[in-house]
């Protein structure tokens, strides 16, 4: 199960972002996307991401564009680099990636 944690403007999402959990984030970070200038997520401890994690993560990125707001990700977790690395999205949904080495050899590894 996801949850969710919002402090200085900042949401931290934890555990899993997936199928089972997108559909109760979706209404809320859409909500805060509409009352924020700015919106950034920081997935660091998210440990299971899926196709509809990457779904949702689009749809809040063109939500932003459209509306002229700000959407941010940060602290990417290996499980979300991974799928990002794999869909060609990095560019796209990468913002402030920091590549460790340690990153590098889990996915050389995987």
């Amino acid at each position: 199960m996801a949850k969710s944690k919002e402090q200085n403007g900042r949401i931290t999402i934890k555990g899993e972002l997936t199928i089972y959990t997108v559909a109760e984030l979706k209404e809320s970070l859409l909500a805060k996307l509409l009352t924020n200038d700015e919106l950034v997520l920081d997935l660091s401890a998210v440990d299971e991401f899926d196709a509809a994690g990457l779904q949702l993560l689009i749809v809040i990125k063109r939500g932003a564009m459209a509306l002229g707001r700000v959407f941010k990700i940060t602290q990417h977790s290996p499980a979300v680099l991974n799928l990002l690395n794999l869909a060609g999205l990095t560019s796209l949904l990468g913002d402030s990636m920091l590549i460790t080495p340690e990153i590098i050899l889990e996915e050389n590894l995987a």
